[in-house]
Parts: C-alpha cells; structure tokens; sequence
C-alpha cells in the first residue's frame, strides 16, 4: 500500500536610479519555480541576490521531507543595456510600465518539469533483515474476535511503514473484506499486536518463510506462527497471472494471508470457467479458467469459494 518545502514570495520590484547620463540596467525576471528574490545588490557588474527563507515541509508520521535542488535552474543574470530600436523590434505592450521587462530584456528560461509519474519503488534482492515498525494506531474495525496487528517494513527499501500500515488500513475495512462480513474484527496498533504483517526483500521473506519449512524460491509471501510476510517484489510489481495493477494485487496478499490469519488453512481452487477467483486460491501459480480476485466476498456480499486443493 507514501512519500516539499513551501516557499513565501517576497520582494518588491524597483528601479535602480543613477546619474543623469547613467544608463538604465534592469535585471531580467528570474524564473525559479516560486522562488521571489527578497533583495538583490549589483557591485562592479556582480549581482547578488538575497533569497527568504522558506516554511518546512511536514512529512507524516514524523518524517522529514528531503529539499530537493533542481541543478538545471540558472542563477540571476544581468541583462544588455539597452538597445535603440530596429525595425525588426517588437514594441512594448500596451500599457507595460515600470518595473516591467522591456522587450530587450534577456531571460534565461528554466528547464521544464518532468509531468510523469514518480518511479517505483526499488526492489532489493536482499536487505538487512531489520524492520521499522509503523508508529501509528487505527480504530477497531468488524465485528467478531478482535486481532491486533502490527505493520513492518524491512529497513532500507524504498517504502514508508506509515503509508504501508495505512493502506493495509484501508484493505481489511474494505466493505468486500472479512470484517465486513463477521470474520474478525481487526485493529493497527504499533505494540501488544497478535500478529505482525511484514514487508520484506525476497532473500529475508525466504528466510522467515523457511523457518517455517515453507520454500517461497524470492517470488512468494507467506504466513507463520508470529504473522504475515509479503514479499517486496510482489508488493511493488504485482503477479503476472493478476489482471489489474500492483495496487489491486496488495488487496489480494492482504487477504490471502490474513485468511490464514483467521483460521482458513486450505486453500482453494477454481470453481469453474469465467468465474471469480477465490480469494484463498494461490492465483499466483495460475488461474484454471478462473477471472482475477481480490476479495473474499462479491458486490451481493456472497463468499467466494472454490473447490479444496
């Protein structure tokens, strides 16, 4: 299932006044993504510029959000005295008066800012083998036997343990879930937990995983006696056999494990061509004829199941 400094705009335009045969300098404006300039000095042709400090950013659960420093944007520069109009030189806009940049004045534009979408997550083979645990509690949500649990994520990977516990959140209160349905009442909380949903690299979720004689080969998660394992590479990429993207998949780790959470030990097969794919079917290993699934439960509130494998 995470993660920017905000800048105040200062300064006041003005114009520099000499001598009377002094010419008139302008500096051109300085495109810095929001970024005012609070003074600016200019000594021997040299132009200095004095910037404000900024508001910091907030990050949640308390983390602090990196400043990044685009190199592609340019300093202040001065422009050219100005030149006696061509033929060619376009006129002043209407109505532009001091304080503006006149047509001669040069401007160094800034690099265009990338639209796309963020990269992914890396997914290291391996990792340290230590977690951080997510410092956030949730309300109880369903009804039935409560079970606690607690969310980590393996130190040193590129995902947050407060989003992760907060998407997982989300998951489990899901109204095609179990809670919904008398399965279990579940809760986050960051100690006392009954059991422990991890993230980990693939080469840490084989070693939980065959502590308790379960060969997962770094492609898949599994359940042990102290919680849930969700292998890294399958929280980030997905299955191949899943028909939706990775987000739609965690819906299914989730509630796959938490199933076996609950008491379902078996696991489930197809129950018939163009049908939905029980949720404790291990759809990772291939379909059978069956559509895709990420919940326990359809939209008339019907369990999902499937022949016992």
């Amino acid at each position: 299932m995470g993660k920017r400094a905000i800048t105040r705009r200062g300064g006041r335009r003005g114009r520099n006044r000499g001598r009377r045969g002094d010419r008139r300098r302008q500096l051109g404006p300085l495109a810095l993504g929001g970024l005012g300039l609070a003074g600016v000095i200019v000594l021997g042709g040299a132009v200095f510029a004095f910037l404000p400090g900024g508001d910091e950013g907030a990050s949640t659960a308390g983390e602090v959000a990196d400043v990044l420093v685009d190199p592609s944007r340019t300093a202040p520069t001065a422009s050219a005295p100005p030149k006696r109009p061509s033929a060619s030189s376009s006129s002043p806009a209407p109505g532009a008066g001091s304080g503006e940049a006149s047509p001669n004045t040069s401007v160094t534009p800034s690099a265009p800012r990338s639209s796309g979408p963020p990269p992914p997550p890396r997914v290291p083979a391996s990792g340290p083998g230590t977690f951080t645990t997510a410092r956030t509690e949730g309300g109880r949500v369903g009804s039935g036997p409560l079970r606690r649990y607690r969310v980590q994520v393996e130190k040193g990977i590129d995902i947050s343990a407060a989003e992760a516990a907060a998407e997982i959140e989300h998951i489990l209160a899901h109204p095609r879930g179990w809670a919904a349905h008398g399965r279990g009442s579940f809760q986050l909380v960051s100690s006392n937990a009954d059991f422990v949903i991890r993230i980990a690299t693939p080469a840490t979720a084989d070693r939980l995983c065959l502590a308790q004689g379960l060969n997962t080969h770094g492609e898949l998660n599994c359940e042990t006696v102290d919680g849930v394992v969700v292998n890294l590479r399958r929280w980030v990429l997905g299955s191949p056999t899943f028909d939706g993207p990775a987000a739609h998949y965690r819906h299914l780790i989730i509630n796959h494990e938490v199933g076996h959470e609950i008491g379902l030990r078996q696991h489930l097969g197809c129950s018939g061509p163009g049908r939905l794919a029980p949720v404790m079917m291990q759809q990772i290993k291939g379909l059978d004829g069956c559509v895709s699934n990420a919940w326990p439960y359809d939209k008339n509130g019907k369990y999902i199941t499937g022949p016992t494998v």
